[in-house]
């Protein structure tokens, strides 16, 4: 008897934890739990759209603002190339220089001043210029700053109309751009020139072209065939500008010869006349921004298509 109960104890007991393991279906699967949950979104792969959510909701494209289109499509197209100068043509410039200038017996001389070669002058090598028996007088490249400046802001040089040259004391021929931008500042302005006596030229920072370039004398074998040359020379004969300017001939080019030195005659002997245009000694930049002002009322481009040359204006 007692051994019939403990086998029965023991069956109901084990019968008993199987219940709770299987559940109470009986079966060997555990129970399912119910969520309350929502379904998950099923997994789609990059690139491909869902369908319902498609036509559930439209596409939406975000535009950039305007500014931000206009920098891409400049960064796309890339930096505009800027110009050699500042000095712009509006568009009228003939395709020759009709006017041309010559600055003759400019002071452009190097020297090794303290370990580094300058552009001598007379304000800041006096001492220098004394020790080597030199004149500091004669040291004078202010003076072709100035005309230069002059010149090539003229409104004839916007225009495309002037041409200029310039050859120092030593005989070293300069070719000058007219698209040129000159330093304002004296300073730099030696700084250009000392770098252009060794280099020999001068290339645009933005570009291939030579803005100075040393070129080969005589000055004469650069100039164009049939032209008219005048020296400037408070020793030749007296004109008056208003009048004289428009007696020049207008099928060939003028060209004007001045001295850029402190004192001194020029000495051109391939001019073919001698005019002073005051009965009073001018510096070269008076004289020549004299004619440059007198050649741009006489001579007035009306021409549209591109300033062929240009008709009188009486004033």
């Amino acid at each position: 008897k007692r051994l019939s109960f403990w086998r029965g104890l023991a069956s109901s007991t084990s019968s008993g934890r199987m219940k709770r393991k299987t559940g109470a279906s009986g079966t060997g699967r555990p129970r399912k739990l119910k969520s309350t949950a929502e379904p998950a979104a099923p997994l789609q792969k990059p690139g491909v759209k869902n369908e319902e959510a498609a036509s559930a909701q439209p596409d939406v494209i975000h535009e950039p603002p305007e500014e931000e289109q206009q920098e891409e499509q400049h960064t796309e197209a890339g930096p505009s190339t800027p110009i050699e100068s500042a000095v712009h043509s509006d568009g009228r410039a003939s395709k020759q220089p009709k006017v041309i200038f010559v600055l003759e017996r400019a002071c452009l001389e190097t020297g090794k001043v303290g370990g580094e070669h300058v552009l001598l002058n007379a304000d800041d090598h006096h001492k220098f210029l004394l020790k080597h028996k030199r004149m500091p007088a004669d040291f004078r490249p202010d003076i072709l700053h100035q005309t230069m400046l002059i010149l090539l802001d003229s409104p004839l040089n916007k225009a495309g109309l002037l041409k200029l040259y310039v050859r120092s004391e030593k005989g070293v021929l300069i070719d000058v751009n007219p698209t040129i931008r000159i330093p304002r500042t004296f300073k730099r302005f030696c700084g250009l020139m000392a770098q252009l006596l060794f280099k020999l030229s001068i290339r645009a920072s933005n570009g291939p072209q030579k803005l100075l370039k040393v070129i080969k004398n005589p000055v004469t074998d650069h100039l164009p065939p049939n032209c008219r040359i005048i020296s400037l020379s408070v020793t030749g004969r007296l004109v008056a500008l208003p009048k004289y300017v428009p007696t020049l001939p207008t099928d060939v080019p003028i060209v004007f010869v001045a001295g850029a030195m402190a004192h001194g005659k020029v000495g051109a002997d391939y001019a073919s006349e001698q005019i002073g245009i005051s009965e009073y000694p001018l510096s070269a930049a008076a004289a020549l921004r004299a004619c440059a002002t007198h050649l741009k009322i006489i001579w007035a481009s009306f021409d549209e298509d591109g300033c062929v040359w240009c008709a009188r204006v009486h004033v």
